[in-house]
């Protein structure tokens, strides 16, 4: 199963400029660390966007359950980096309740 409408994913400049690539974020500094261990960078966040897009979103669904604020989703795919290696993450998409589009919750190395 793919992920549902997901020609319509949001994914926000800020999830990925002040989480995701931000090593002084207090959750999200190791993940931010990876990152641009494999070549990301909050200067170039549209590659990290573009490559969750390319590579995720036309994965298969991994796991999804319902929870109190609407249908989880996961998706555990490569990603292949600005580095030329290759990436194994989860990326994880919540569809609230009353929208029709999923939005990234969060990505998680494996």
């Amino acid at each position: 199963m793919k992920l549902p409408n997901r020609e319509n994913a949001l994914i926000e400049i800020s999830k990925i400029t002040e989480y995701l690539l931000n090593i002084n974020h207090e959750r999200g500094g190791d993940k931010a660390r990876l990152l641009i261990e494999f070549g990301y960078s909050r200067e170039n966040w549209q590659q990290l966007e573009n490559d969750i897009r390319q590579y995720h979103l036309e994965a298969d669904v991994t796991k999804s359950r319902e929870t109190i604020y609407g249908t989880r989703y996961e998706i555990s795919a490569v990603l292949i980096t600005p580095s030329g290696k290759s990436l194994l993450v989860t990326t994880a998409w919540q569809i609230n309740l009353g929208k029709d589009y999923p939005r990234l919750i969060t990505l998680v190395p494996d």
